[in-house]
């Protein structure tokens, strides 16, 4: 590590000292000083052009009379980002009242993009709330096609529901239920699954803001890594044969992300396999295939953890196909 203690101890700020601890564990110690100093920024603003309701050159047109310096994702049609001191002006313009602009980490859309899903296919997403990704595949979708989305939790279900209204989505079904139940109700029925899972959120912590990160513990990574696990199976029974699924989480416990999908490939040993995934971007780094005394199915290197950086918030994702 780059850091002496004492700076390193500046630099993390209040994040708790076992979450430190094992960051540095999983991230490749060439990476580590990048990672860790995310923590401590005010990361870039992104957004995408909702194509569903706004023509791209008049949205672009607006900002720039606003004067907000855009940058282009180069791996990504209508997708921008802009330095973090114009994060109120973006929010305020009228593209964003308008839903013209929908404001989103690209981790988070390059999750939802490895879908790939399109509107021939019967699509779900089984953690939908609060619709950034729904709305993303609505896109993807041209908004048209079987689109269903599922929350358990009440006052998500509603703020989701709203998102999709405010966006223009009206493909998509809505399912208040518990998403452990669709592989039950709907066995067999799905092209394409996008499980972004519940999970302890590491992704997303800043060092200045203890609210990110006053709930985490051991333990709450292990109970969430049950819940996943559920989830996962129940995606998996409700994927079709030759369905492809992607499972991702915005963390880097390899509890939450690695062991689970190596307990699904332990459990169907013959029905499932992880697909080679590609990530248009250098922050990254290949699934582990050890955690401790744990090792994980040697497919798991195929998976893709994404660093994060002054842009990036930190991410998981893996895509796997359900064999004949």
């Amino acid at each position: 590590m780059g850091f002496g203690r004492l700076n390193f101890l500046v630099m993390t700020g209040s994040l708790p000292e076992p979450f430190v601890d094992r960051l540095e564990k999983i991230v490749p110690p060439e990476k580590y000083d990048e990672v860790i100093s995310s923590f401590s920024q005010q990361r870039h603003v992104s957004f995408r052009i909702n194509r569903l309701k706004s023509n791209p050159d008049l949205v672009l047109s607006e900002l720039d009379r606003l004067n907000i310096p855009l940058q282009p994702l180069q791996w990504r049609k209508c997708s921008f980002w802009t330095p973090s001191e114009f994060k109120e002006t973006l929010s305020r313009s009228l593209p964003a009242v308008e839903s013209h602009i929908y404001i989103q980490n690209p981790s988070s859309m390059l999750a939802a993009d490895l879908l790939e899903a399109c509107s021939e296919e019967t699509i779900l997403d089984m953690a939908a709330a609060p619709g950034s990704k729904t709305t993303l595949l609505a896109d993807a979708m041209n908004n048209t096609g079987r689109l269903s989305a599922i929350e358990p939790v009440k006052d998500r279900f509603f703020r989701l529901r709203a998102n999709l209204e405010r966006m223009g989505v009206s493909c998509v079904r809505t399912y208040r239920m518990d998403g452990t139940l669709a592989g039950v109700k709907k066995p067999e029925f799905f092209d394409r699954v996008l499980l972004d899972a519940p999970c302890s959120s590491e992704g997303q912590f800043l060092a200045h803001a203890p609210r990110t990160f006053h709930y985490w513990s051991e333990k709450k990574i292990k109970e969430m890594a049950r819940k996943q696990f559920r989830l996962l199976v129940s995606a998996f029974r409700a994927l079709k044969p030759k369905g492809v699924m992607v499972y991702s989480t915005c963390t880097f416990a390899p509890e939450e992300n690695e062991a689970v999908v190596s307990k699904l490939l332990k459990r169907y040993p013959d029905s499932v396999e992880v697909i080679p995934i590609e990530v248009p971007i250098e922050n990254t780094q290949a699934g582990l295939l050890r955690w401790g005394k744990r090792e994980f199915d040697s497919q798991l290197r195929l998976a893709r953890r994404i660093l994060p950086n002054d842009l990036f918030e930190g991410f998981f994702v893996c895509k796997l196909q359900k064999l004949a």
